[in-house]
């Protein structure tokens, strides 16, 4: 049985719309895992000061560091969930791209709608996480 030749330019069609989505869904990929690298790096630092002594002069003043360091988490955290929820976006995206191609209808609005949400989702984190750069740097970074 030879394949349709419309049914072939037709799905053609649809792997040429989700392409750009599968792209975007990589960048969201590495961009979740770089936010969880800053995050892991903010909650070893907690850990740490955490771990230093009342009693102990030298080092008890970088305790005084443990709020902001707590704010750089909740950011990151908050980046995490905008990442998270544009990478639900691009997948919904690809998945109804192929699902309407599948029972023939069309996809192009709410396809639209769907690559709208995952953009302004992947924007809003990084708006978190140049928040959570602006406030990273303080001399408190640069001691044990």
């Amino acid at each position: 049985m030879q394949p349709d030749v419309t049914d072939l330019d037709h799905l053609s069609q649809v792997i040429s719309h989700a392409l750009a989505p599968s792209f975007l869904l990589g960048a969201v990929a590495g961009f979740v895992s770089i936010l969880i690298r800053r995050m892991n790096g903010i909650i070893d630092r907690v850990r740490a000061l955490n771990l230093i002594a009342d009693d102990d002069a030298a080092r008890a003043r970088l305790k005084a560091d443990l709020p902001r360091l707590k704010r750089r988490a909740r950011l990151l955290n908050t980046a995490v969930r905008f990442a998270l929820t544009s990478g639900i976006s691009t997948t919904l995206l690809v998945v109804l791209a192929f699902g309407s191609a599948l029972v023939g209808l069309r996809h192009e609005p709410v396809a639209g709608v769907l690559f709208m949400l995952a953009l302004g989702m992947r924007g809003a984190a990084l708006l978190a996480l140049a928040r959570e750069v602006w406030i990273g740097l303080n001399a408190f970074d640069h001691h044990a």
